[in-house]
């Protein structure tokens, strides 16, 4: 349904594209997750309890350039990043291993048509940025419960009432793409394209990390949302009669 022939679509642009892969644990330690960030390369390292789910940051477009320098080269590239890890020739031995996520940043410009409901990733891409893309789903999908569940109980048509789901979710949805796009093009991307180890963070993320009761507003963002939803609609005790 994501086609612009169904539903139009708004690209708003990604300068990354992330490999994925994992990597085993030395130990049962180590941080909820990490971030390295270098000279043109970063990863981020989420601990899965027995292995780290690792993704490395790429600029848009280079994953066949990357995977033509050869999986020693790639290998080379991570042992390097983190070197405590210490040789990761048994644990990276073939391209095969680093998958593809080609990230994207973009929404539909309508989320609806008649029968038809679009929310979460299909109404909205998110960058990895954060990490809030299943947040917003879930938040998307209260909100289409509190205004749809009881018209739909009832047998209702609710053709018309899915205008309003779009309505509430839209505001949050382009407030935090736009955040994600500042920190995509004025952080990640600049440090992709430095040549130098140090890249000066905007004012902004400088202000944060001086000022620790201002980080209470991007922890509120990716926890709670910009627009907290909170199931209202009365439990549905029944199914709904669907016919054949």
């Amino acid at each position: 349904v994501r086609t612009q022939s169904l539903l139009p679509l708004t690209t708003l642009g990604a300068p990354i594209d992330v490999l994925w892969f994992s990597l085993p644990k030395r130990d049962q330690g180590g941080d909820g997750i990490r971030g390295i960030f270098d000279a043109g390369r970063i990863m981020v390292m989420i601990n899965r309890n027995n292995y780290w789910q690792c993704a490395f940051v790429i600029a848009k477009g280079s994953a066949d350039g990357v995977r033509a320098r050869g999986i020693e080269s790639v290998r080379a590239e991570i042992e390097a990043l983190v070197p405590e890890m210490g040789s990761l020739e048994d644990a990276l031995t073939h391209l095969d291993q680093l998958k593809l996520l080609s990230v994207a940043l973009d929404r539909l410009d309508r989320w609806h048509r008649p029968g038809l409901l679009v929310i979460g990733d299909a109404a909205h891409a998110m960058s990895p940025v954060g990490g809030v893309g299943i947040n917003l789903a879930i938040q998307d999908a209260v909100a289409a419960a509190n205004i749809l569940a009881a018209p739909l109980v009832d047998a209702r048509d609710v053709d018309a009432l899915l205008r309003r789901v779009e309505q509430r979710r839209l505001l949050p949805t382009r407030i935090v793409q736009r955040a994600q796009k500042f920190a995509q093009d004025n952080v990640i991307g600049k440090l992709l394209e430095s040549r130098v180890a140090r890249v000066r963070p905007p004012l902004i993320m400088r202000l944060i990390n001086r000022f620790p009761l201002l980080r209470r507003i991007p922890g509120r963002m990716i926890g709670l949302g910009v627009r907290r939803e909170r199931v209202l609609s009365p439990e549905i005790k029944e199914p709904l009669p669907f016919q054949d």
